[in-house]
């Protein structure tokens, strides 16, 4: 009896070892085809951004809670792995963010560092001009939005505005007079000088500062200098046929009394296109002139 026993023990004991044998072998196979088979990217975090009623309703009907869900969403979204058109529903994520909670530091944050650089500047900007409205203590919305303008949309005047609206953030003091420096000096590029001088010039009577008050008011000087040289430059161009190639020219063709010497800065040049700007490094020397 317990011989019988022993040998059907002795069975069972064997089917399980080749069971297991022939489990080792089948996981080992599906392993090995596992790792030839092609792999695709997973980031469904990112490939949907849910309506807002159900994103409130999602969390208990509180909005703030609701703003901070979606905006741990876009934190943690690792966007080195994002197609190009997830970065419209990652705009869309932070846009509902903005309008759950408009103040939320860290979704402007994110939307500023990122999404202008894919594509997204128009999501970006209506995120960071929100957060501005909202966060009256806080500079950095309005500055990020005025180089946005500057970079991405070469709108030399709209970024000074806003440059200038990101140092009425700031209270009284060296901050706020660099930003206010920086806003001038963007005026530079502006299309249209008449606007640059005008927004310069009230800049200057609003100082409270005599010597940024004096420094401004050089600053119209040298926009209006830069006026008169492109009217004589457009004026040359007419008459000859075609644009100057250095200012001599215009001096020669009797447009100018004289080449205007500039309160500080480089002096002024031609571009390739015959427009007069302003010099941003100081004129070569000839060789052999120390």
């Amino acid at each position: 009896m317990k011989q019988g026993m022993l040998g059907t023990s002795g069975k069972g004991s064997a089917r399980l070892w080749l069971l297991a044998v022939l489990a080792a072998v089948a996981f080992v196979g599906i392993n090995q085809r596992l790792k030839l088979a092609p792999r695709q990217s997973v980031s469904v975090e990112i490939r949907v951004a849910l309506p807002l009623f159900v994103q409130v309703a999602m969390a208990g009907g509180d909005r703030y809670l609701a703003a901070n869900a979606s905006a741990i969403r876009a934190l943690w979204t690792d966007n080195f792995k994002m197609k190009r058109e997830e970065f419209a529903i990652l705009a869309k994520v932070q846009e509902d963010v903005a309008w759950l909670n408009p103040g939320h530091e860290d979704n402007y944050y994110i939307a500023a560092a990122i999404l202008p650089w894919y594509d997204e500047v128009d999501a970006a900007q209506r995120i960071l001009a929100r957060a501005t409205v909202a966060r009256r203590f806080d500079y950095q919305p309005a500055f990020y939005y005025a180089f946005n303008l500057l970079h991405f949309k070469g709108d030399a005047a709209g970024a000074s505005a806003w440059m200038r609206e990101a140092a009425d953030h700031l209270p009284e003091g060296q901050d706020r007079l660099q930003m206010q420096n920086l806003a001038a000096i963007w005026l530079d590029r502006a299309g249209d000088l008449d606007l640059a001088i005008r927004v310069v010039e009230a800049m200057a009577r609003q100082s409270n500062r005599s010597d940024f008050r004096h420094y401004l008011e050089q600053r119209v000087v040298r926009l209006q200098m830069l006026r008169e040289l492109r009217v004589a430059a457009a004026a040359y161009r007419q008459r000859v046929g075609s644009p100057p190639a250095k200012l001599d020219d215009l001096l020669k063709a009797g447009l100018i009394a004289e080449i205007p010497k500039v309160p500080f800065g480089f002096g002024f040049d031609i571009d390739k296109q015959g427009q007069v700007v302003l010099r941003n490094l100081p004129p070569e020397k000839p060789e052999g002139k120390r």
